[in-house]
């Protein structure tokens, strides 16, 4: 699928293919756009706030924002060049429109309001009819609002929560009890502009039309001039690039926390119970996620994100939660709210019960985080490099334990062999930073016995002598495309026997086409998942590693061209049909992606 290509939207049961949303967002939260110019989520005020537009969620009761061709029409799209502000153009038999849609990004020249959504709509030629109607659903489709007109504004008021849908050029509103709603025809060379001012306990602020527009174009250049910083080269410069902005998308900047994806509770199986709660940082991704913005030249956001690290996990020092809030905060309560879901796919969840699970390979990655950071010439301060330190005498305490393991599952704890690969990874980069100084050393001896601990365990009974590879967990016949991880963060030298092996072991069991499975055995929850798309491009990155070039490069080029038609990527996706699956835009595959296509590009150097 190529969204440059003009084809008409399609929709089933009332619900857009996932892989038809683009995404945008300010920093703070992130809209799902459908192709037939539906906004179909929306959180506010923040990202991992509740909702006024859920409707992929629940498309009678979510609520969403719809804008369209009243005739029949083709959409062709794309983010304007190097930004997150997504361009459509619908062509009709009797003229084309262009919209161009973003979350604004605060400007200096006015008072703006606390976030706000503009949608600007241009004749490109002919004549064509169009209708568009806002329905706000504040707290999950939970609490409809009051609409009523301020100075002839409509406004949606509920609770400390209100909404105005302010339009110029764009019909004439008609408010109902909980809906606006207008008509009008957009002719050659005119222009009309919707925009929705929102404000949470403070007092709404109703903007000019001239501030919109002033703002939209405000956004568009800010984007434009981060992405020119960028630096991507090789092969893959474009999607590599375009990943970076859905990267920069879940970046929340008060905190600088990243979530791992924009949306909650989009089914990893259709009809399935597969549906959790994404919005929170995840330690696991925390080492890809501060090595891509040291590639991409993103000093500052990888500054933030190690402070936001360090800060929350402060908290629970030295105990790691496996998530944190994007606020830093802890808590996470699962609980499913009475929504039909996509596709009537439920329990729709928000809040993720991971939080409460032990995960032992987050303290490998909170060392190999602070590894890459000094690696790159940052320096650590006293009380980060005092409680690195702790950390490391922490994982000599417990990672004899089992764990849920990377994936988190819901079954019994196991001795997860990626787990302990990544106790390993701690002590030894604690073990390293030691001897430069960066962190206290007078555990060092300690931390290296442990380390040789470690590897005598995973060494001698979670490897397969028959199968060449490591397993799942101690004793276990399965394999797991974690592993992986093992060679990527340098568990083992690349070149070593035992990794190539389970390299290979990986690619012949868990591997059909461009597609990786994540694991073949059970996990705790009833139903089956798609491919994980980090796990396909962890093992291009890895065959890199073992110096099967051809292979990545091979597989890269596969993998790349899997992305929707505006290069976004979901977290899975089903090998037999391409549909997308799972929480979108998914922060893991495009930190995968720029992993891999920079390894692949430095080693075919």
């Amino acid at each position: 699928m190529n969204d440059s290509v003009a084809t008409a939207p399609t929709r089933l049961d009332g619900y857009a293919e996932l892989r038809d949303y683009a995404a945008i967002g300010d920093g703070r939260c992130v809209a799902l756009i459908a192709r037939d110019g539906a906004v179909d989520w929306l959180s506010w005020p923040d990202l991992d706030s509740s909702t006024l537009f859920a409707a992929v969620l629940d498309q009678a009761r979510g609520g969403s924002f719809l804008l369209r061709p009243d005739v029949p029409h083709t959409v062709a799209r794309r983010y304007l060049p190097g930004t997150n502000v997504l361009e459509t153009t619908f062509t009709t038999a009797g003229g084309t429109v262009r919209v161009t849609d973003a979350l604004t990004l605060p400007d200096t020249a006015s008072l703006a309001p606390g976030r706000e959504l503009v949608r600007r709509i241009e004749g490109l030629s002919g004549s064509v009819p169009m209708s568009w109607s806002v329905q706000p659903r504040f707290g999950y489709g939970a609490r409809i609002p009051i609409v009523a007109r301020r100075a002839g504004v409509p406004v949606a008021v509920c609770g400390a929560e209100a909404v105005a849908v302010c339009a110029w050029d764009a019909g004439h509103p008609q408010c109902t009890a909980d809906s606006v709603t207008a008509r009008f025809r957009a002719e050659s060379g005119t222009r009309a502009l919707i925009a929705l001012p929102y404000a949470y306990q403070e007092p709404l602020v109703l903007p000019t039309r001239a501030e919109c527009e002033a703002r939209l174009d405000h956004t568009t250049a800010t984007w434009r001039q981060w992405s020119d910083d960028r630096t991507c080269t090789g092969p893959w410069r474009d999607a590599v690039l375009r990943s970076a902005l859905a990267l920069k998308l879940l970046v929340f900047a008060p905190s600088g926390a990243v979530a791992a994806a924009a949306t909650c509770s989009l089914p990893e199986e259709l009809g399935g119970e597969r549906n959790w709660d994404y919005r929170f940082s995840w330690i696991r991704d925390s080492a890809f996620t501060l090595d891509a913005f040291l590639k991409l030249g993103c000093a500052p956001e990888a500054t933030s994100y190690l402070w936001w690290l360090m800060h929350a996990s402060q908290l629970t020092h030295p105990h790691l939660n496996v998530l944190y809030r994007l606020n830093g905060g802890t808590r996470a309560p699962e609980q499913a709210l009475p929504l039909s879901g996509y596709r009537g796919s439920t329990p729709v969840r928000v809040g993720n019960a991971a939080a409460g699970q032990v995960q032992l390979d987050t303290y490998g990655e909170l060392l190999q985080t602070a590894w890459l950071y000094t690696t790159a010439g940052h320096r650590l301060d006293a009380d980060i490099a005092r409680r690195l330190a702790e950390t490391a005498d922490f994982v000599c305490t417990i990672w004899q334990q089992p764990d849920a393991g990377i994936w988190e599952v819901r079954s019994s704890p196991e001795h997860f062999t990626q787990s302990k690969m990544m106790c390993w990874i701690a002590l030894d980069r604690a073990v390293d930073l030691a001897r430069r100084q960066l962190i206290p050393d007078r555990h060092s001896a300690r931390w290296q016995r442990e380390r040789q601990a470690i590897a005598e365990f995973v060494e001698t009974r979670c490897f397969s002598e028959r199968l060449n590879s490591y397993m799942r967990s101690a004793g276990s016949d399965d394999l797991d495309a974690s592993l992986l991880l093992g060679l990527l963060h340098g568990y083992r030298p690349q070149d070593d026997g035992r990794l190539r092996g389970t390299v290979s072991a990986v690619q012949e069991t868990l591997r059909e086409g461009p597609y990786v499975s994540r694991y073949l055995g059970s996990d705790g929850v009833p139903g089956r998942e798609g491919a994980f798309l980090a796990c396909s491009f962890w093992l291009a990155e890895a065959l890199a590693g073992c110096g099967r070039i051809d292979e990545a490069v091979s597989l890269m080029d596969q993998l790349v061209a899997l992305g929707n038609g505006v290069g976004l990527y979901s977290e899975e996706i089903d090998p037999t049909t391409g549909a997308f699956l799972g929480n979108m835009p998914q922060g893991l595959s495009h930190l995968a992606l720029i992993s891999a296509a920079c390894a692949i590009g430095e080693a075919t150097r």
